[in-house]
This record gives structure tokens, sequence and C-alpha cells, in this order.
């Protein structure tokens, strides 16, 4: 696996910028995004880059150019989206758990809204009746995905209206006359199965007949992106193939249509990022050498929470010979990158760069042991842009009031 980076300007960026370093290749948001509107051509769709994957505003300007609207798992992140240039009717907001109030203000800058709970719903119906269109979230009972903690599908997750309660639903739509537009569904994340999309259309195409003004069927995000070697992408052509013929089908039987929305986020930004990271030492604990770096779970902690593998390359000394090396961070806890990954020889002082940072990498990064965000580079036509500055001991107590 590499970057689609060049090594000599990845080691340029490390050179300038310092380490460490997140960088990200503007070019490669473009053709994940090109994959996806070319695969599902012949089928009426839109895309909404889920923007929890990485909100910079840079990159959310990016990502408009391209044509892809965008959704939000929170306010701030609407505002970040209204900020960045998306107009409302390209931003979808779909939330869980959050005060109604939070519903209430997004919904009056007129946005999409997909609410997850009959209380919110109930609460959504009495503030505004008929005139805001609304979605609704429904649990598939569907389980999928690449680790429990990112499937939101199955019958134990918190996420959505459990479709047990369509009925309920339905009496919220007649009590205050609901513009009930979307319904929607998100099964997790890292799926390669065509059969789990259309097994959650099996799924809506059992309720629309409850709900006379549906236009959407929104199906979430989870298209794979591979993280090993030995990975594949999803095929999108498959599953746009298989989803086609589904709908072909219902349309048939019930005269309907409906336009499909999807929500990748990993899928757009996965492989365009890396975190570049410099060798701070090296030491032998008998069965392996560690290379100990300048980063830790502080800034990546996606192999800590979800034990998930990535790839990880010496930019500095590409050809040595390979040998087995741990990559361990700087943090005063557990934060193992690798552990016995055959790499080219490591030296101290070495850059290494850690593939698939893109997605829930800066965005998901934290203060603990009081250490520094990262800054951020976007590379777009080869052109190194600085996107967020490294910190400082100021940023640690700028929200800090001393008494």
């Amino acid at each position: 696996m590499q970057p689609s980076l060049s090594n000599d300007l990845l080691l340029s960026a490390a050179s300038q910028f310092g380490t460490p370093l997140y960088v990200y290749h503007a070019e490669k948001i473009n053709e994940q995004y090109k994959k996806l509107t070319s695969a599902f051509s012949e089928i009426d769709s839109r895309f909404f880059y889920a923007c929890k994957a990485l909100t910079n505003i840079n990159v959310l300007r990016y990502v408009r150019t391209t044509g892809s609207g965008i959704d939000c798992s929170s306010s701030n992140e609407v505002h970040l989206a209204l900020k960045a240039g998306f107009e409302p009717e390209n931003i979808l907001y779909t939330s869980n758990g959050v005060s109604f109030s939070e519903i209430e203000e997004v919904a009056r800058l007129g946005v999409h809204v997909n609410i997850d709970s009959l209380s919110n719903l109930d609460k959504f119906g009495n503030t505004f009746g008929y005139t805001v269109p609304v979605g609704v979230r429904l649990r598939p009972n569907i389980m999928a995905g690449g680790n429990l903690k990112i499937s939101t599908g199955h019958d134990k997750s918190k996420f959505g209206i459990p479709v047990e309660q369509i009925e309920e639903v339905a009496a919220l739509r007649s009590k205050y006359n609901l513009q009930v537009r979307t319904l929607h569904i998100h099964t997790g994340s890292d799926i390669k199965d065509a059969s789990v999309f259309t097994q959650g259309l099996e799924v809506l195409f059992r309720c629309v007949h409850l709900f006379p003004d549906l236009k959407v069927l929104d199906l979430g995000g989870g298209f794979k992106v591979p993280y090993h070697p030995s990975e594949k992408e999803t095929d999108l052509n498959a599953i746009a193939g298989e989803i086609k013929t589904v709908m072909q089908r219902f349309h048939r039987e019930s005269g309907r249509t409906f336009q499909l929305w999807f929500e990748p986020g990993k899928f757009m930004v996965s492989n365009c990022g890396v975190l570049l990271t410099q060798v701070n030492v090296l030491k032998n604990n008998g069965n392996v050498v560690i290379a100990g770096v300048d980063t830790g779970l502080n800034h990546l902690i996606r192999p800590m929470i979800y034990d998930a593998y990535h790839h990880i390359l010496n930019l500095s000394n590409p050809n040595g010979e390979v040998k087995p090396f741990m990559v361990t961070g700087y943090i005063c806890e557990t934060d193992t990158f690798a552990e016995d990954r055959p790499l080219p020889e490591i030296k101290e002082g070495d850059v290494l760069c850690i593939l698939n940072a893109g997605a829930y990498g800066f965005e998901m990064s934290s203060h603990y042991n009081s250490r520094f965000k990262p800054a951020e580079l976007l590379i777009e036509n080869e052109k190194m842009k600085l996107i967020r500055r490294r910190e400082t001991l100021e940023d640690l107590l700028d929200t800090q009031i001393e008494s």
C-alpha cells in the first residue's frame, strides 16, 4: 500500500512543517467522490459527505467544490457547513440523544432533519406540524460493519427508532399531519456486502405505505476502504447494480419511486490523509525493537479503541532491510500502532507515514497528557497549504479560568 502523494513530497512536508503532521490530498477526495457518482449514475441518488470523519473548514470547502452535499451529526457541524459555503438544501442533519432545542435550531436554519426518537418526533410535530419536512431514522435490526463499535443498525443499537415501532411513528404523522419526507437507516461502517443495503431497502419498503409524502430513502454510509494490504475497497458497481434491481422491482409492484441518499464519510477521506511522525527513540526489549514516535493515541486513537490496522511506511528508508518493529506512541498509556510489524529498517530521526488517517484521525484527537494537537496540511495540485497551525501552551490555557 502506498499513499497517493509521493515520498519526496511527504518528506518535504515533514521538513517544512514538522511532525506530527496530518497531510490531506485534495484530489484523492474528489477521486473517491467520482467513484460514487459514477457507480450510481443510473440511479436517482445524492451523496452527503459525513463530515464527522473530518471537519477542518478547508476540507469542507474543498468537498463542496466536488458537488457533494454534507451530512452533519451536530448543530456545530451544521454551522461549520454553512460557514464553508454549503446551502441549507445541501445539508443533512442526523443526530441521536440530543435535546429538542438543538433539533429546533437546525430545522429553523432550513437544513434536512432526520429524527431518531419518538419523543423528539412528537415535539417536532407539536412545533412545526406540516410546515417543515422531516426525516425519520429507523433501527432496521441488521448487524453489519467491521467492528461492533461501529455497527449501528443491530437490535441493541442506540441509534434510530426500532422498526417495530413504525406504527407509532405513523400515528404521530397522522396526529400532527407531519410531512415525513425521508426514511433513514444506517447499519454501520466497513460494509463490503451489497446484501446489507438491499436488506435495508426491504425493511424500508415494508414501511413506505404509511407515509404518503415520502420522497427519499436514506441508506446511510459505510462503504469499505482498505486498511490492510490484503483488503479490497467496496465494489460500488456491484452494490449499485443490486440496488437498481431491487428498486426497479419495487417500482413495478407499487408504482412508487424514491430518490436514494447516501452518507459516505470514511470512504471519501480515509485514504486522502496520512499522519507523519518522527522516530524519537529505539529500544530493544529482547523480542522486538520498539520505535517510539512523536505521536500517540492523543492524535490517532483508532488502533487503541477498535484494534484497527493502519499500514505504516518508513519514508526515510523505504528500501531498507525489512525487520520486525513495534511502533509505539509517547503517551503515558499503552498506545501501540503496530506490533511485530515488518518494516524497512528504522533509525532514530526517521519519518514514518501512517496511512488511512484522514477519517477519524484528527477528528478524534485530544489533549491527553497535555500534549498539543498536530498541525494539518492540505495539498492540492502539489501545492502545500497549512490549514491548522501547530498548537502552543497558550492554546491549552485559552479556555481555562485562573482563580
